[in-house]
């Protein structure tokens, strides 16, 4: 790929121009549509339709999900710019919250994050794991909130942080319903200690609001990740 200053530069860690994202967060997160700055030879498909360098996605039509995997450093705000104007898709970057593309293209326009627990290990083009660690803290970012519930809903450690307020949790306040929020933390609370996520289930097969919703784990899950509760061990969670 080509040297530092290229809007197609990848991050450029040990030496080397282009790491991939490690197979089991795409597994987690997806399916997407698109990855607009995808690497020539993928020794996996990021999403359904891929640009690379030969495409330059700068100038394509974005469509549909969008996966954002961008070439790190000064290239990453033109590419995160891009996600903005597009609206819908998730990305992931070094979690610079103090840079002016965080402020810019994160903070004022995101939906929702996901602040990686441990530094990642990327993946070099052949597949192969890299042996080190990346060195720096990473978050993905989503825009749209179906995006943002993935993100809450998903398998991946770490700290879900909302940017915006679902309109679906805004009606449900002013219609005086019992909120997801409310019913698990009224479980939680009978429970008097940190609670297995299998156990919640198990609590709240029954409840009005699981029966009808067919999706109702995942629900939990990202209710879970939006508090105020914390992860005390590996699918145990209590009331903050």
């Amino acid at each position: 790929m080509p040297k530092s200053g290229h809007p197609y530069n990848n991050r450029v860690l040990d030496g080397k121009d282009e790491w991939l994202t490690p197979p089991y967060i795409l597994d987690d997160l997806g399916p997407f549509d698109l990855d607009p700055c995808a690497p020539v030879d993928a020794p996996w498909p990021t999403a359904a339709h891929h640009y690379t360098i030969r495409d330059n996605g700068l100038l394509q039509r974005w469509f549909g999900r969008v996966w954002l995997n961008p070439p790190y450093g000064s290239a990453t705000g033109v590419w995160l710019d891009r996600l903005v104007a597009h609206g819908r898709g998730t990305a992931l970057i070094f979690a610079r919250t103090d840079s002016a593309f965080f402020f810019r293209a994160v903070w004022e326009h995101a939906t929702a994050l996901l602040f990686l627990r441990s530094h990642l290990h990327f993946h070099h083009v052949t597949g192969e794991r890299a042996r080190h660690n990346s060195g720096a803290p990473s978050v993905l970012v989503a825009y749209g909130m179906p995006d943002a519930d993935r993100l809450a809903g998903s398998d991946l450690g770490g700290k879900f942080v909302p940017l915006v307020i679902p309109r679906s949790m805004a009606v449900v306040a002013l219609a005086g319903e019992p909120s997801w929020r409310d019913v698990v933390h009224s479980v939680m609370r009978n429970e008097r200690g940190p609670v297995p996520l299998d156990r919640l289930y198990q609590l709240l097969a029954d409840h009005p609001k699981t029966r009808s919703n067919n999706h109702w784990r995942e629900k939990i899950r990202q209710t879970l990740k939006r508090g105020p509760f914390e992860r005390v061990d590996g699918g145990v969670w209590q009331a903050a």
